[in-house]
């Protein structure tokens, strides 16, 4: 290109020429049986006038144009000789003469090349391409999968229980563009192995790699008979009309040369079309039809459903009828429990369970074992409870024997990892996961012990999805660092249907929750506490047959303040020092005060301080703040230097023996909002003496009344430090209580108020101390059938 004809083309200078030249692909006639390619001069005053014309080997030009432009060609036509050489190899130099340097027939081949490469350089060199009108359309017209679901597919006359690996069964054909193809037309068009051709009176580019490449997919398809109905989620999930398919599956016995064919650059593309049913399903699953439909609420429920309890029971219903496995990941105080306790009664009363079938198993910490027998009994009696923990559990036949008297085995996550060879044996009617973010991390025995449980339906319960940062740093960093926005929004779209959250903030849940959510945490006792219990209770047992009058009273409230102390913590009751301070030179940081060892060991002596950690971790995550009520100094000092640790944060403990000073610099830091973050407390600990009257600790929307007072009067006005004018969230209010103890016994007694009035039973306890010895022995004595 010349100095002039360069600076025309970056339009730095006007071309005066009347006319541009267009090089134009020119397809194959009926009297012209070949693809060739000619040059036409364009005139710049009417588009549609197009001139031929012929370029001779010594860039001479023939045509028939306007006397006008003849000067302008005289002075270019050399050029763009030269020009089509450069840019257009298959140009032969050998050509002589007069005769067009273009007018040798281009074969399809050389049709292709021209229209996916040449085009492009003669473009990038400031050339103008007319090519034919179809192009554009055809190269979009990929060949692909089209598969329709047969009508009887998924529907109640087909098959009612299936899960992600379930194949559905589909008639399958092959179609360019909206054409189907018949078997013969496909075998032509592979063993012509060409990149273009006429295909019912129309040109499709067709890369035969690919081609190859649905033949042998459809040689797995024919074997497999369907997709799997992931294939299906999948694909209509992401609202992709069609989708990329890999046929990844070898035949059995299938040799490595085939790995050896040519493979296209492009993936297959598959189109399903969904029958009346599987299409309703899929809608539902998207939320696009209303979500899940309701279930009638089972008659042996003894519990009022709120409405969105209601819909998440109905969705794990759903879920199940196609073996789908479900995360329910309510917020904390939501009721997670009372909707998969309804769905376990659901499947009771309208599941008919076959001889030698498995239970459900549900999965959990330890912590809460004791919690959720007592939970199913009271709200699901009829639902027959087995416990599968500690050294004296079943196995082999016994356990066997066990599995088809009951409707749900309870186990820890410890004991199934433990008994991960038995418990995988089995295909239980349903497993659920409550707390389920303990197997997060896949590598675990424990994740891996329990992930391999068969079973038909899987349930995970949290409310602990992590943090914010915690998200980030594992899921969106990493598609970011791609750039890769559809790669989340695809994350988003496949965890959807299968997540179901509601937060208390929600304004359709707002309106279906009391300002204040008051629920009892059930907590067994470990080993040592029960055995330390009864020795404790025989102790004052034998005491009584020799006591009287004012000994005797001693003799009952000093027994009855060591029971309630062992409730919290055994170290109470045993007098033992707190585990030896780390020095400040072994501090990984300001808040480390035990090794961790020590640290875990002291938590693990207590079932209460074990499920505390974990409610307090949660809410935490959540940026929510606490009020953490108690009776004893010890056991507020090592909630204290425990939490601190734990959490790695302030931690304040108000008692009697604080300064009026302290007290008041302790509740403004507490409700502050203007702190910096490492200064900020959000747990506040309180004695139920000191702190239960008088103050203002709305920042906290958490009550936790770690220990038991006798009069509810009491404990409300604790909790109303939070409850007051000034509260603008929910208040969940936690009352601990250990199964099977006077703890126990005691808010029996204070919920029925059948055995006891409310003038008996005031603030103090020597009520307890005019109970006869029979009557003693039944309130202390511990019931062993909720002990671990």
């Amino acid at each position: 290109m010349d100095a002039q004809s360069w600076l025309v083309s970056i339009g730095w200078k006007a071309d005066a020429a009347p006319f541009r030249p267009l090089l134009q692909l020119l397809e194959p006639e009926e009297d012209e049986p070949a693809w060739r390619l000619r040059l036409v001069l364009q005139n710049k005053l009417d588009a549609a006038v197009l001139v031929p014309v012929r370029l001779d080997s010594r860039g001479r030009l023939e045509g028939d144009w306007p006397e006008v432009w003849t000067p302008f060609i005289l002075d270019r036509s050399a050029g763009w000789l030269e020009q089509l050489r450069a840019h257009l190899p298959r140009i032969r130099r050998s050509i002589s003469g007069s005769r067009d340097v273009l007018s040798d027939p281009l074969g399809d081949q050389d049709a292709w090349l021209f229209l996916t490469q040449d085009s492009g350089r003669l473009l990038e060199a400031g050339w103008q391409v007319l090519l034919p009108g179809w192009w554009e359309a055809a190269r979009k017209k990929k060949p692909k999968l089209r598969a329709k679901v047969k009508p009887e597919e998924g529907s109640d006359r087909g098959q009612s229980f299936f899960g992600l690996d379930s194949i559905i069964h589909f008639d399958w054909r092959i179609a360019i563009g909206d054409t189907d193809l018949s078997e013969e037309e496909f075998a032509d068009l592979v063993a012509r192995n060409e990149r273009l051709v006429r295909f019912r009176g129309e040109w499709v580019p067709l890369d035969p790699a690919l081609l190859e490449q649905i033949r042998r997919a459809m040689g797995g398809v024919d074997q497999e008979q369907g997709l799997s109905f992931q294939d299906i989620l999948h694909l209509h999930l992401l609202h992709n009309e069609q989708r990329e398919y890999r046929n990844q599956k070898r035949k059995e016995g299938q040799e490595d040369q085939e790995e050896e064919q040519p493979q296209s650059s492009e993936n297959i593309r598959l189109e399903v079309e969904l029958n009346e049913h599987l299409n309703r399903v899929i809608a539902q699953l998207g939320g696009r039809q209303g979500g899940a439909p309701s279930l009638p609420v089972p008659a042996g429920l003894h519990a009022e459903l709120r409405s969105y309890q209601k819909e998440g029971f109905a969705w794990l219903g759903f879920l199940r009828r196609f073996g789908l496995g479900a995360c329910l990941a309510d917020d904390m105080g939501l009721g997670k429990t009372i909707q998969f306790i309804t769905y376990l009664l659901h499947l009771k009363e309208h599941e008919q369970r076959l001889p030698g079938q498995a239970p459900a198993l549900l999965v959990c910490p330890t912590s809460v074992l004791g919690n959720w027998q007592k939970e199913i009994s009271r709200f699901a009696p009829s639902i027959n409870v087995s416990l599968h923990y500690g050294a004296r559990r079943l196995s082999g036949e016994e356990f066997q024997a066990q599995t088809e008297q009951v409707d749900i085995i309870i186990t820890s996550y410890a004991t199934a990892t433990l008994d991960q060879e038995m418990l995988q044996s089995y295909t239980w009617a349903s497993i659920c996961l409550d707390e389920a973010q303990n197997i997060k991390n896949a590598q675990t025995k424990q994740s891996m012990a329990v992930r391999s449980f068969p079973a038909k339906h899987r349930i995970a319960l949290t409310g602990y999805l992590g943090s914010a940062r915690a998200f980030q740093t594992r899921f969106i960093s990493a598609i970011e660092k791609d750039k890769d926005e559809q790669r989340m929004q695809d994350l988003q779209q496949l965890v959807k249907p299968f997540m179901l959250r509601r937060k208390k903030k929600d304004p359709n849940i707002q309106l279906d929750l009391p300002d204040k959510n008051e629920m009892k945490t059930y907590i067994h006792l470990t080993g040592e506490q029960s055995a330390l219990y009864d020795q404790s209770v025989q102790e004052l047992m034998d005491k009584m047959k020799e006591l009287e009058g004012i000994k005797r009273k001693g003799a009952i409230l000093s027994a009855l303040t060591q029971l309630k102390q062992l409730c919290d913590h055994p170290l109470l009751l045993t007098k033992e020092a707190l585990p030896e301070m780390i020095s400040s030179e072994g501090s990984v940081t300001a808040y480390d005060v035990y090794s961790p060892q020590d640290m875990a060991m002291l938590i693990s002596r207590s079932a209460k301080l074990e499920r505390l950690m974990e409610l307090v971790r949660e809410l935490r995550d959540e940026g929510e703040r606490c009020l953490i009520f108690t009776q004893y100094i010890g056991m507020g000092q090592m909630l204290q230097q425990v939490l601190r640790q734990e959490l790695q944060e302030p931690v304040l403990y108000l008692h009697g023996g604080t300064s009026k000073t302290a007290r008041d610099r302790m509740i403004d830091e507490f409700q502050s909002r203007t702190l910096p973050a490492t200064e900020q407390p959000s747990v506040f600990i309180l004695s139920i003496k000191a702190g239960g009257v008088g103050l203002n600790l709305t920042a906290a929307n958490h009550v936790f009344h770690f220990d038991r007072w006798w009069n509810p009067a009491v404990e409300n006005q604790a909790t109303d430090r939070a409850y007051r004018m000034g509260q603008t969230k929910d208040v969940q209010v936690h009352k601990f209580i250990s199964l099977g103890t006077l703890e126990e016994r005691i808010d029996e007694m204070l919920e029925s108020k059948q055995q006891l009035s409310d003038n008996i039973i005031t603030s103090s306890e020597n009520w307890i101390t005019e109970l006869s010895t029979d009557e003693l022995q039944d309130l202390f004595t511990r019931r062993r059938d909720w002990s671990s």
